[in-house]
């Protein structure tokens, strides 16, 4: 069976954020900015507070079925619930979209190479 890869953003918004936990996120800010936003299996948090209080986890996983997508989701939404909750920050209207790179159609390029190497 071929492994599966699956890209999953799940968003939301930060709420009712205090003083102290703002000053935080602000400070971090750098780190998350969306311009280094990646797909990594522990997950990649992205959010520019300036412009809103939104922000987007970028998880990478694996299945073997075109059903495991579903857990892959599951695990990714949980993921980020648990690091919001451990660091106190409160959030809103969490929401995730799952990818199965397989499924994706192929861009110009792979198209292309695809077609030469037949």
């Amino acid at each position: 069976m071929t492994t599966r890869t699956f890209r999953i953003m799940v968003r939301g918004a930060f709420d009712a954020l205090t003083d102290e936990q703002r000053a935080e996120l602000l400070t971090a800010a750098p780190e998350h900015d969306v311009l280094h936003a990646a797909f990594t299996r522990e997950g990649h948090l992205s959010y520019d507070l300036n412009a809103r209080a939104a922000f987007t986890f970028r998880f990478l996983d694996e299945g073997e079925a075109e059903e495991d997508i579903l857990e892959a989701t599951e695990r990714a939404e949980q993921t980020a619930q648990a690091w919001l909750a451990d660091r106190g920050y409160g959030y809103k209207n969490l929401r995730s979209q799952a990818e199965d790179l397989s499924q994706a159609p192929l861009g110009k390029r792979q198209r292309r190479a695809a077609n030469t190497s037949r």
